[in-house]
């Protein structure tokens, strides 16, 4: 396969990496003039739980340098969803698709609404990367990477896309239960993330204080009364045991939005716990654990100029 991988961030670099292991065609799609010139001149290095590791895939800021691929995955934060699509749309090939991996809820349907429903597919991983620099990520943590159609059982374009990323040495599986898995994931995120943004602290740590764990329980419980009223089938049997299952399988991790936080960029919060906020709210039920968590990672993000340095 002709594989286009926008976005060159931790995600995006780490599955162009596992494509490549596989012998397919890789493009990496960027909007970062400086960065796309270092991935041109130097590749992409990995270090961490697979070993120190350098490729170089081909690298683009315009679509029309790449051409027409046989696949798109989208890698980029939520919140640039509707620009990445823009570049997928120009990249499709008559029997072409798109993927997304992507946090939070929203995104499969933003790109089904711009490509068709029948050139889409979705999914959850949960392997965990760590932006080091500009072509430079630690690959911190591996997990499933479950994708899916929108709705009925896998098809072969999706068994081709779990093979080629098994060949390239990530753990891959197909499901007919996308919503489920995209649900799960989320009520995981909206447990872990936005605390771990506030406190500082990598995902195992939440768990060894009283406060942290007793707020992530509560917010990983009104998110599963929701997905439940909106007959979600999740992927596991009780969201709060899961979640902390998760805490103690990425121990060392640092979270997505605490990378973020750190870095002084914009979260995901929004599209994690405020779209709980938000599903809730059309059913009629209250999410205020979620509604909290929200806010304040709103406001953290909105206050970096205004926040008090270390003394």
């Amino acid at each position: 396969m002709k594989i286009a991988v926008i976005g060159a961030g931790a995600t995006g670099s780490l599955f162009a990496w596992f494509f490549h292991r596989a012998g397919e065609e890789v493009w990496l799609l960027d909007i970062h003039p400086d960065r796309a010139e270092i991935i041109r001149r130097q590749g992409i290095s990995l270090e961490g739980i697979s070993g120190e590791q350098r490729f170089s895939p081909r690298v683009a800021l315009d679509p029309r340098e790449i051409g027409p691929v046989d696949l798109v995955l989208i890698a980029v934060k939520s919140y640039h969803t509707e620009s990445a699509v823009e570049s997928a749309a120009r990249l499709l090939s008559r029997e072409a698709f798109v993927l997304t991996l992507q946090n939070g809820i929203g995104n499969l349907e933003k790109i089904a609404a711009a490509v068709g429903k029948n050139r889409t597919l979705g999914g959850s991983t949960a392997q965990g990367s760590t932006l080091l620099g500009p072509g430079r990520i630690r690959h911190a943590g591996k997990g499933d990477t479950i994708i899916g159609e929108i709705s009925g059982p896998p098809t072969e374009r999706v068994e081709k896309i779990v093979a080629a990323l098994r060949q390239g040495g990530a753990e891959a599986k197909s499901t007919a239960n996308l919503a489920g898995v995209i649900w799960g994931k989320l009520l995981i995120n909206a447990g872990i993330n936005p605390l771990t943004a506030l406190t500082r602290l990598k995902n195992g740590e939440l768990l060894n204080y009283p406060g942290t764990r007793a707020v992530m329980q509560a917010a990983v419980q009104e998110g599963e009364k929701i997905a439940r009223v909106k007959n979600i089938q999740l992927p596991y049997e009780d969201a709060v045991t899961r979640t902390e299952a998760v805490c103690r399988a990425t121990a060392g991790n640092i979270s997505s939005m605490l990378q973020d936080v750190l870095k002084k960029k914009r979260t995901e919060v929004a599209n994690i716990n405020g779209a709980l906020v938000r599903e809730g709210e059309a059913l009629g039920i209250p999410a205020p654990v979620n509604q909290t968590l929200n806010g304040l990672v709103q406001t953290l993000e909105e206050s970096y100029a205004q926040q008090v340095q270390t003394l």
